[in-house]
């Protein structure tokens, strides 16, 4: 099974360390043993805390394990990471786009616009769609160049809408 979780992919900051990385890099492999893949990213997590890559690897780890309440926990608690090392609130309702330098490639600020695209993913899946919308919305006035690609769970959302509004019918 191919995963989401490659680290080169995932690169907010200037580098992970390389043991961070090489954990992340175990995951990654060990992805079918669930305990295991689990536990380097634990392990991960507590040894960089604030690296916002492994927030991010976790939390798609457990949207692609179906364990969706664990997900969306652990990307609240990325926005929240995130928000702190770049000095802005982190409730997003709150958000606007002079709160931060989000046009920025690398950095907290793009980690935050990138995991709340994952928040609105995460919210479609629990099949809550007002939330997911709001959150589309938020992101598509703080990312109106779609640099993270938010259009992409937007069409999906809408997609979704039209397929129950015909069955609905």
């Amino acid at each position: 099974m191919v995963t989401t979780l490659a680290v080169d992919d995932l690169c907010f900051g200037h580098g992970l360390p390389v043991d961070i990385k090489l954990l992340l890099q175990r995951a990654t492999r060990a992805y079918e043993d669930t305990p295991l893949a689990e536990s380097l990213l634990m392990q991960a997590r507590q040894l960089a805390p604030d690296a916002l890559e492994v927030g991010i690897a976790l939390y798609k780890f457990y949207f692609y394990k179906f364990r969706l309440a664990e997900a969306e926990a652990t990307a609240l608690q990325t926005l929240t990471r995130a928000a702190e090392l770049a000095g802005f609130n982190p409730d997003w309702t709150q958000l606007e786009i002079n709160s931060a330098s989000w046009s920025e490639p690398l950095g907290a600020e793009r980690a935050y616009l990138f995991t709340l695209k994952a928040l609105a993913f995460i919210n479609l899946r629990l099949e809550r769609m007002e939330k997911a919308k709001a959150i589309l919305n938020k992101l598509d006035e703080l990312d109106p160049m779609d640099q993270v690609g938010g259009s992409v769970i937007r069409a999906l959302a809408e997609r979704m809408e039209e397929e129950c509004d015909e069955y609905a019918a």
